[in-house]
């Protein structure tokens, strides 16, 4: 059991960041996304990447609260035979988490569901709100299109939902030349009010918010071997006044990068 004196010093810290653990059966929710952590490329230490992130999202949890985390894609970098170790380095996280195939994630749609227990396409409703994890690439690697019939079909289930957030490794915009190009999800995401907005990995240089018919969140990089100057996460909150707030969290300098309200 706590101590008098630390449970009184947790209590305190948590009131003092405005942030007691979010209720499920509430409107507001707070999760964590990092994308890219390459489990097994050669010439970087990913086994520490992996303890890192886990580490601080934990850190995450006991502080300000955490309701789920999304590792949205490229897992592992190229070999399947490295996901069982990544399924065990992320089990330690110890909360619920959900996770995307990247293009990295060289894995078959069986392969997939037998390690984590769902599909490459995967919905997963949190009391009022509802998240969307869609695939956007195959066991080659290559960039696609995420089935967009099928997120249509989803977000129209959800559309009672007061929050709906919608999660793909790689984009379907030309923001950089590591996406690729969509036009008819614009179309159809766009018929969706309390979609929120989208979130995406894949390019480890951007850790910022893009513009279309609905924000587009990246959170840069965990893992790997090239991207922004840091191995961070990105933060979003779901508030009751109706507003979302995200940022980029640097835990080495314990920094809010590019916040912004939407």
């Amino acid at each position: 059991m706590l101590g008098r004196r630390k449970f009184l010093h947790l209590s305190v810290g948590l009131l003092a960041f405005g942030c007691q653990r979010p209720a499920r059966s509430s409107s507001k929710l707070r999760f964590a996304v990092a994308s890219d952590g390459h489990y097994g490329q050669p010439k970087t230490d990913y086994k520490s990447f992996y303890e890192a992130i886990v580490a601080n999202l934990q850190k995450e949890r006991l502080e300000r609260g955490l309701d789920f985390v999304v590792f949205n894609g490229d897992l592992f970098h190229d070999d399947v035979k490295f996901l069982p170790e990544v399924k065990q380095a992320l089990d330690r996280l110890g909360f619920a988490y959900y996770v995307t195939r990247g293009n990295h994630d060289h894995v078959t749609p069986e392969q997939w569901k037998n390690t984590w227990g769902y599909g490459l396409d995967h919905s997963v409703e949190i009391g009022k709100n509802a998240i969307v994890l869609a695939d956007t690439s195959n066991e080659k690697g290559e960039y696609l299109c995420p089935n967009i019939e099928w997120i249509d079909k989803e977000l129209a289930r959800f559309s009672k939902k007061e929050n709906v957030f919608l999660f793909m490794h790689i984009p379907a915009k030309m923001w950089s030349e590591h996406g690729t190009t969509c036009p008819q999800l614009e179309s159809t995401i766009s018929k969706y009010p309390n979609l929120r907005a989208m979130f995406h990995g894949h390019d480890h240089a951007i850790d910022s918010g893009k513009s279309t018919s609905k924000p587009a969140f990246f959170d840069g990089h965990f893992g790997g071997s090239w991207g922004v100057d840091y191995r961070g996460y990105r933060v979003v909150e779901a508030q009751k006044n109706g507003k979302c707030y995200t940022y980029q969290f640097n835990p080495i300098t314990q920094n809010k990068v590019n916040e912004q309200v939407f």
